[in-house]
């Protein structure tokens, strides 16, 4: 089922390579690369699934992942970090969200796209 879906990365390259692995997939995606956007975006239209880094310039991928939560609580969110941090990870893990490290495949965002539209508890 296609979701509609936000990628959030400060890193131009890689919110483009996400957002092409979540298209080709069939998804309705928009890219952002700066928290503020991104948080205008989750006011006017939450998406079905948030996909976003943790390191957002002053911010980060689970304040805009808290702030989905409230805007829609049944939302799937997938956070992404350059460290294997296990803070981060329990952080996310409260919040519903399923934590990956980068770099992460295409098959390995499909995989954390599907745990997350399962309910599956979040790994960790």
């Amino acid at each position: 089922m296609p979701l509609r879906v936000l990628v959030v990365d400060d890193q131009q390259d890689v919110m483009q390579t996400l957002v092409r692995f979540l298209s080709a997939d069939g998804h309705d995606v928009t890219g952002e690369t700066d928290f503020e956007a991104a948080r205008r975006f989750i006011d006017r239209t939450p998406p079905d699934l948030l996909v976003a880094d943790v390191r957002l310039g002053p911010y980060n991928g689970l304040q805009l992942a808290l702030h989905l939560r409230a805007a829609r609580p049944d939302a799937f969110i997938v956070v992404l970090s350059a460290w294997d941090d296990v803070m981060l990870r329990e952080e996310a893990g409260r919040l519903g969200a399923h934590y990956r490290t980068k770099p992460i495949s295409r098959q390995g965002l499909r995989d954390a796209v599907a745990a997350a539209q399962q309910g599956l508890a979040p790994p960790g």
